[in-house]
């Protein structure tokens, strides 16, 4: 019995890494919005992986705020609360309250169950560039580079990119830092998040959630540190919306690709 377990365990991981070498989006870092967008991608039929660093999705969702875990979600958002089937209290005419830890475990739920791979444990640490485009992701086991080991990496090879690393925007950083490419930003590099503005911050992460270079895109707070936004703290409307948009952007952006 232990052998065939083992084997079960290898040899579907190792078709599920192989069926996804080649694939349409991949999305790096798994909280809030790259769910959405992983999502969404999915049901329109999109070939999509998401990339963990960590063992557990759901981003900044868990902590909910300084580890009270409830999370706010104002009116405008209201339809990803139906959408997800997640339990809400109705605080007053504009904002709903979720358990953060419900609201984490259905984004990833649904996310999953529409078709979208998620391969935790597992970090970016390169992008693959071609004809000056970013043309995928290069992959090694999050402990190993932890731990300093020289292991060489994978490649997935896909035709978009979505940062959604968070607050850092890493996946951005790193390519401009190897390449030198000019962003679609106002200096054309990285504009840096700015301090607390929940208004503002709701409303410029979904602004700012676009195609930040050829192959390459940012949602969350991703875009908002790679835009300049003001950051929002636990309201998370704008990262679902963020998500979606960028669900809708990149499933009409490869029609020409």
């Amino acid at each position: 019995m232990e052998q065939i377990i083992s084997k079960l365990i290898i040899e579907n991981f190792s078709k599920k890494l192989i069926d996804y070498l080649n694939i349409d989006v991949a999305i790096v870092g798994g909280g809030p919005s790259g769910l959405v967008a992983a999502y969404y991608l999915a049901k329109a039929g999109k070939k999509v992986c998401m990339f963990e660093r960590k063992i557990a999705f759901g981003g900044g969702i868990w902590g909910g705020a300084m580890l009270f875990n409830e999370v706010v979600i104002q009116k405008a958002a209201y339809n990803f609360i139906e959408e997800f089937k997640i339990n809400h209290t109705k605080a007053n005419e504009e904002l709903y309250i979720v358990d953060s830890v419900e609201f984490a475990s259905s984004l990833i739920y649904h996310a999953r169950h529409a078709g979208a791979v998620l391969f935790n444990n597992v970090k970016v640490e390169d992008v693959l560039f071609k004809n000056d485009r970013v043309a995928g992701v290069v992959v090694n086991w999050a402990p190993v580079m932890e731990l300093g080991m020289h292991v060489d990496p994978l490649m997935i090879k896909s035709k978009a990119v979505v940062d959604a690393t968070g607050h850092g925007a890493s996946i951005t950083r790193l390519a401009q830092k190897k390449t030198g490419i000019k962003l679609n930003t106002p200096s054309g590099s990285i504009e840096e998040e700015r301090p607390m503005w929940a208004e503002e911050g709701e409303r410029l992460t979904v602004e700012n959630t676009k195609l930040i270079y050829p192959g390459l895109y940012a949602s969350g707070m991703a875009a908002t540190g790679v835009s300049g936004s003001f950051r929002m703290g636990p309201i998370f409307g704008g990262m679902l919306l963020s998500g979606k948009k960028l669900a809708d952007i990149i499933t009409e952006d490869l029609k020409n690709v």
